[in-house]
């Protein structure tokens, strides 16, 4: 069994957040953590951000998780 961080992408908030991606594993947290910022990134004028829907929202982090060894690929 090793540790590892999984990466979990959601889109939308509250009640209708929904998880899209949650099967990339790291073996690095920093580099997961690079790629959720990457996820959440909305490009476009950031003066009007808060006119993004909160259904089209992004949240991105990694957690940690016990993986079997070689149960997955991990990056």
């Amino acid at each position: 069994m090793i540790h590892v961080s999984v990466l979990l992408l959601y889109i939308g908030q509250g009640d209708g957040k929904r998880l899209v991606s949650g099967d990339m594993y790291f073996y690095d947290i920093k580099e997961g953590n690079w790629y959720a910022a990457q996820l959440v990134k909305r490009y476009g004028n950031y003066k009007y951000s808060y006119k993004v829907p909160p259904d089209l929202k992004a949240t991105a982090y990694c957690e940690p998780r016990y993986i079997k060894k070689d149960s997955m690929e991990v990056y």
